[in-house]
């Protein structure tokens, strides 16, 4: 009779040489220790390539966060401490998630909008039920917390719409409401003015495009970033719209919005009440937009926790502790 063992499996990853190693591995191995403290594997450097040695299932996961590290090393020359909390973070959500299926929604295919190399998935149930919404109805509002992925999957989800040729066109914009400092007192003309209010939008396009593909969607008007104001009067046909920050609308500004979709459209919404920063008499308009649209077909509304958020870990207890005394005034 004879009995098998488990023998360790050796694979091998390319790199773009020792420098890309060096900054992979991190100041002193730091990153190597973090690598090994999260996965039952040995990894080891030599001629500018890597092997890692493990069981099977370990080699593979470990080696899966390695590629992504290197996609990261390739494009940024460098390698922040976020950069490998995230995807350590992210490998541990894929592990756990979904492990019983028949709670879990059922989530689109993964976006083919890439992030440094790796593809956008959901990370949490309630990002599944977003991913969803969006790919199901023609109109979605999604009401959560910061860090919670409410724009960056909503843009992960208009780049997949715009490559599988779905819609011609993605329009990102936000309403340019003044949180503490008027734009009268910052330099430049109306552009240089509005654009502080625009650069998450476009940050969230550089995490997933390289800077020229950016330039050139921009630069032939298949991307367009432009604040709620401008608008006004226009029609857009086959365009994936997404309006970010909309707690900052009025209602008046909100119809207004959403009556510009046009044939073969799609529109995303999305927002944090708990950052209002309208006057406390002025009612919000996306509130107001998913309270009277809930129950219209075609229409889905979407609330993400303090669970789906996925930024540094301190986010989530921030959010908590805001959301636990929301009416503390400083002395």
């Amino acid at each position: 009779m004879s009995t098998t063992t488990n023998q360790p499996l050796t694979k091998t990853l390319a790199t773009g040489g020792p420098d890309q190693v060096r900054i992979l591995l991190g100041v002193r191995d730091a990153n190597l220790r973090l690598l090994q403290q999260a996965f039952p594997v040995r990894i080891v450097a030599r001629e500018g390539k890597l092997s890692v040695t493990g069981e099977a299932d370990d080699v593979e996961k470990a080696s899966a966060v390695i590629e992504r590290l290197l996609a990261q090393v390739k494009r940024k020359k460098t390698l922040t401490d976020r950069d490998v909390a995230e995807a350590l973070r992210a490998a541990a959500d894929r592990a756990a998630a979904f492990t019983e299926e028949t709670e879990a929604p059922r989530a689109p295919a993964a976006p083919s909008a890439v992030r440094s190399g790796f593809p956008i998935s959901p990370r949490s149930r309630g990002q599944a039920r977003y991913l969803s919404a969006i790919d199901e109805n023609d109109l979605v509002f999604c009401a959560g917390p910061a860090g919670s992925g409410k724009t960056y999957l909503a843009v992960a989800m208009a780049l997949h719409a715009l490559k599988t040729e779905r819609v011609r066109k993605i329009v990102l914009v936000r309403p340019a409401v003044e949180a503490g400092e008027k734009l009268g007192f910052l330099p430049g003309d109306m552009l240089a003015k509005v654009n502080p209010f625009l650069r998450p939008l476009l940050d969230a396009l550089r995490d997933m495009l390289d800077f020229e593909q950016v330039q050139r969607y921009m630069e032939h008007d298949v991307i367009e970033i432009v604040p709620l104001a401008f608008m006004r009067g226009r029609t857009l046909n086959e365009t994936f719209m997404i309006l970010d920050e909309a707690q900052n609308t009025t209602v008046t500004q909100m119809k207004m919005f959403l009556t510009r979709m046009g044939t073969d459209s799609k529109i995303v919404v999305t927002g944090d009440e708990t950052q209002n920063d309208l006057p406390a008499s002025v009612t919000s308009g996306l509130n107001d937009a998913m309270k009277r649209l809930k129950n219209v077909p075609g229409t889905a509304c979407v609330n993400l926790d303090g669970n789906d958020i996925v930024r540094h870990r301190l986010v989530r207890e921030i959010v908590k502790a805001y959301d636990d005394r929301p009416h503390s005034v400083e002395k």
